[in-house]
């Protein structure tokens, strides 16, 4: 086809629901279009203060460096352990699912000698034996677990873990990718140390930011480094000139996707936090519900699901993909499938921001019902 008579792209709507992105509130698309003005234009450096201002009262937290890093959430995971670990430096490492595994292979890039405490997929790590690691390594330079971890549907404790980082030196690390906006984060009062997340999940955002925050404990090591962060677009010690009262120019910021955070973040508070909390949980509970009445079975341990990212095992008999596709063509209804080693034998279904509505819910059990042949 020549170039020039391609015509314009118009994908089929779809209701997203599985592990992200999430939809998008029409909001959020019209600030994306609002016109540019210069990442050091006096208007634009105000509004970098109210995202920072909101992304404080949504990790509630108190740290001065909160911000967006520019990146999806992979960014601000890597930002997280590129700025803080140093060749030789020992971590511990949650990994009970993929993103755990990421986390490994980050630290491993940075040559930090890496200690993993593998858990069964679905089950949470027992808060003790964390603490009994951080005991045995005295030496650990940074803990970090999943708190929401997306290839399994489970929701990680945290609070015990954190209490006890919170009298020791290491850093404790938590990725909230899929939490943050859809359940409590309590970033202080957990004794979190850094904590970073994506937009697309349920801030209902494109992806393309990774918001992230940092402690004084760990601001304290990032500027005691002997040598420079391993990546330079990611160093903190930049970034932090560009995102406080410097505002040194380190990177051309992604201007249009800035207007949609701070958008989405409005949203987020106009429904109150306890408000969306609450949504996400009632709905979360009524959609395991439905599809246990259809044959799906919970694939997350009992007492520690996410709310906004519901994994179950398939009926017995029913084809993953040709269901999926069916679903995606007929219905246009998006839903994830599982990854490693739960490839084919789980879904990950979620109601993540914009798409946590129960019409969402009704139309997936309805379009499944027809798919399946079960009224």
């Amino acid at each position: 086809m020549e170039q020039g008579k391609m015509g314009e792209l118009q994908p089929t709507p779809r209701i997203l629901m599985g592990p992200g992105p999430s939809n998008v509130h029409y909001r959020v698309l019209r600030a994306l279009s609002t016109p540019l003005v210069g990442h050091l234009d006096p208007q634009f450096l105000t509004m970098m203060d109210e995202i920072g201002e909101m992304l404080r009262a949504l990790f509630r937290t108190k740290n001065r460096l909160t911000i967006p890093i520019s990146g999806t959430g992979s960014a601000g995971m890597e930002a997280a352990l590129v700025n803080f670990l140093s060749p030789g430096d020992t971590v511990i490492i949650g990994v009970q699912g993929v993103f755990g595994e990421r986390m490994c292979d980050v630290a491993e890039r940075c040559g930090a000698k890496v200690l993993r405490l593998d858990q069964e997929w679905g089950k949470v790590l027992e808060p003790e034996r964390v603490i009994a690691a951080l005991k045995k390594h005295g030496e650990a330079k940074l803990c970090a677990l999943v708190h929401a971890e997306t290839s399994t549907g489970v929701k990680q404790p945290l609070q015990e873990i954190g209490e006890y980082c919170k009298t020791k030196d290491t850093l404790f690390l938590v990725d909230a990718v899929t939490s943050l906006g859809g359940c409590e984060v309590e970033v202080d009062a957990w004794g979190i140390d850094i904590c970073y997340t994506g937009t697309q999940k349920c801030l209902s955002v494109p992806p393309g930011l990774a918001p992230i925050t940092i402690g004084a404990k760990a601001l304290e090591v990032l500027h005691g480094r002997k040598t420079k962060v391993q990546s330079w677009y990611l160093d903190l010690t930049m970034i932090e000139r560009y995102w406080g009262e410097e505002r040194f120019y380190h990177h051309t910021a992604p201007i249009s996707m800035l207007y949609g955070l701070r958008e989405g973040l409005r949203i987020i508070f106009e429904e109150g936090l306890a408000a969306r909390f609450q949504n996400h949980q009632v709905l979360g509970d009524r959609l395991k519900t439905e599809l246990e009445n259809l044959g799906f079975k919970l694939f997350a341990q009992d007492g520690y699901r996410l709310p906004m990212l519901n994994a179950v095992y398939l009926p017995a008999g029913v084809d993953d993909l040709a269901v999926r596709k069916r679903l995606l063509q007929d219905y246009h209804i998006e839903v994830g499938g599982g990854l490693g080693k739960v490839k084919g034998k789980i879904w990950r279904v979620g109601l993540m921001g914009e798409t946590c509505k129960l019409q969402n819910i009704a139309y997936l059990i309805d379009s499944l019902k027809e798919i399946l042949g079960r009224q």
